[in-house]
Parts: structure tokens; sequence; C-alpha cells
């Protein structure tokens, strides 16, 4: 069985989540073929899934929303993004079916959560299983008139899946698939806290080291910000904060984010997918820098009121230190989230593909 997956390059979130659960169904069916079909950087992709085995088709399969930075989408870039990529489709999507016609393999295609990806599956005559905590029409939609078509399409290509794989923290997905609700998909841990506390050198109790991350395109902070707070550590991800600032630790490049957090207390994030299930699934305070324009981004603010320890900040207040770390975090209104969702999107995999008729595959020369 070949797994395809069309995974979204708008941030480094979806593959995480997608590498969380093609890590589970490896487990499961470790002779089953993945094929990750995505612009997400190699070493990305190799550091997400370990060990597993993958190969990588470099395609392009959705454009997402194209940011300004971190906190910022720019609207404009998006829409030629999008027309220039529909013109780009067609060639791309003949091109992947005499590749994967060329493998003589049953194939079931992942969408995370590129619309196109019903285009392949159709033009493959393969099962298509979606994966997603949102689609890019209930993200368009609220982004103007120019969008509306762009969200027509979305919307279209979902209702063609055979069965949707719901992830947590979601925005409504009303596709008319058959849905299976799941847990977090945080990946897991593959080191030791205590051995990581000492490749890093870090004497700061785990209450007094704060993580900060912001996703791929990351975002800069002035070292005199991490000095308002003497008495804590940070580990980031910016090499000339981490030489700046005397409390900081760079966070080696061979080492996952949700690696570093069973050494810490809390995080310094934006709203973002992966970054919440990681940190809901390892017990961190989330000290949330709340984003503007982007549809996700208040659904993810409600589902961590509801499930995690948390504080909100502005962005003025990221850029002012004013980071409240000195406060409590505020507790869940809710109860915790279950952590097997990777496993139970496995299991939903595992099921499509078996009731695959490999006879009636009808890939095309």
């Amino acid at each position: 069985m070949l797994i395809y997956a069309c995974v979204s390059g708008h941030g480094f979130g979806h593959g995480s989540r997608v590498a969380a659960v093609l890590t589970a169904l490896h487990a499961q069916q470790p002779s089953w073929r993945i094929v990750l079909s995505t612009p997400l950087a190699p070493a990305f992709l190799q550091l997400a899934f370990g060990a597993v085995p993958f190969e990588q088709r470099p395609c392009r399969w959705d454009v997402g929303v194209i940011q300004a930075d971190a906190l910022g989408a720019d609207a404009d870039a998006t829409l030629a993004a999008l027309t220039q990529l529909e013109q780009q489709l067609p060639a791309q999507i003949e091109q992947e079916v005499r590749w994967m016609a060329a493998q003589r393999q049953p194939v079931l295609v992942l969408g995370d959560v590129a619309p196109a990806a019903a285009a392949l599956a159709s033009a493959v005559g393969a099962p298509l299983v979606w994966l997603a905590n949102f689609g890019w029409d209930a993200i368009y939609r609220p982004m103007g008139a120019a969008f509306q078509p762009w969200a027509d399409r979305a919307l279209s290509a979902y209702r063609q899946g055979m069965a949707l794989i719901r992830c947590p923290l979601s925005m409504p997905m009303d596709w008319g698939v058959p849905a299976t609700s799941i847990g977090l998909t945080a990946g897991r841990p593959r080191h030791r806290p205590e051995r990581l506390r000492e490749q890093l050198q870090l004497t700061a109790a785990p209450e007094c080291t704060v993580l900060v991350g912001f996703g791929g395109l990351g975002l800069s902070l002035a070292p005199e910000l991490l000095r308002h707070w003497p008495d804590h550590h940070f580990l980031v991800s910016d090499a000339a904060l981490a030489q700046a600032a005397s409390n900081a630790s760079l966070i080696p490049p061979e080492l996952r984010p949700l690696e570093l957090m069973p050494l810490c207390s809390r995080i310094i994030t934006k709203p973002g997918y992966s970054t919440f299930c990681e940190a809901l699934a390892a017990g961190l305070g989330i000290h949330l820098v709340r984003r503007e324009g982007f549809a996700e981004a208040p659904v993810l603010e409600q589902a961590l009121q509801r499930h995690g320890w948390h504080r909100f900040l502005r962005r003025d207040q990221l850029e002012q230190g004013d980071w409240q770390l000195d406060q409590p975090l505020l507790p869940p209104l809710a109860e915790p989230l279950p952590c097997d969702g990777a496993e139970q999107a496995a299991a939903v995999l595992i099921a499509t593909a078996r009731g695959i008729d490999v006879a009636k595959l009808h890939l095309q020369q």
C-alpha cells in the first residue's frame, strides 16, 4: 500500500501533524510505503519523521495564506499565489498520476488539507481521506469578496472525500463526509529530559524555564525583552537572540521543540494547531500572543480556554516585554483532551485502505 500524503506547505504545523499520524501508522503497518507530496523543507521532514522511512515528491498542492510574518497575513499576495497555482496544477496532477501508475501499487491519498488532493485522487482512482482541523474554505470566507470563489472551490473539493479525520481544536467542517473525531496529534519525544538538560547545560528549574516558538517563519525579539525576566531562562530558535541574551539557550537544530517541553513550565507562542497539541500533551502553560486576520486564531483561543492552562498577550505586550510570566496561569474550563489522536487517525487510514478493491483501481498510464 502506498500512502500518498498531499501536505500543505502553509506552515510546519501541517507537516508535524502528518508526521505524528504516519509515524503511528508505520508502527502498525511497517511495510506500507509513505510518500510526502509537499514543498516543506526536507530537513524539517527528516527531523519530524525520525527513523520512519518516507519519500518526498516536492509538489505544492495549496497556498494557504501568505504571511507577512508569524502573526500577520498578506491578502494580495495570497490571491496572486492562488491564481498562479491554479495554472500549474493540471500539469502537476498529470505528472503525479503517471508517477503513481508506474509504482504499480494500490494508493490511498491523504489530504492535509489541500483542496487539490481531491482532483488528484479522482484522476488516480484512489480513495481520499482528509486530515484537518479546518478547511481553507473557512479561512478564505472571512477574507473578503475576492476570496469567495476560492472558498467555494475548496468546499466543493472537500465534499469529494471518502472520510474526514476531524482533529481537535477544530473549526466547523460541514463537508458531508463521514467524520471521525480524534484526540491530540502530538509527536512522541525521542530523548530523555535529563539527558537534554545536561546537553544544554540548563540549571534553571522547570518552573523558571520558558520555551519561545513562533513556527517556521519565526518572530524577531529584542534581547532586552528577555532581560526583563532575569529569573527565567528561555529556550529559543533565534541564534542571534541566544547569543545576545545571557538568560537564553539556542534550541539545537537536531531537536524538535516538543523534545524540550518536559524541561519547561510555559511556552510563549502564536495560535498554531500542532504547537497547541504538543504543549497540551506535555502539560505546558501557554502564553498566547493573539493573531489578527486568520479565522482559525479565535477558534484556537477558545479551545485553549477550554482545555489548557493559559494566559493571553497582545502583540504590543509581547514587543514591550509584558509577558506575565510572574502571573498565575488561568485554569482550563473543561477536561484535558486525550493524547491518542495519532493512533486513532492511523486506524481510520488502515480501515479505509483495507476497504479498497485493488482490482478496481484504475491507475492511468
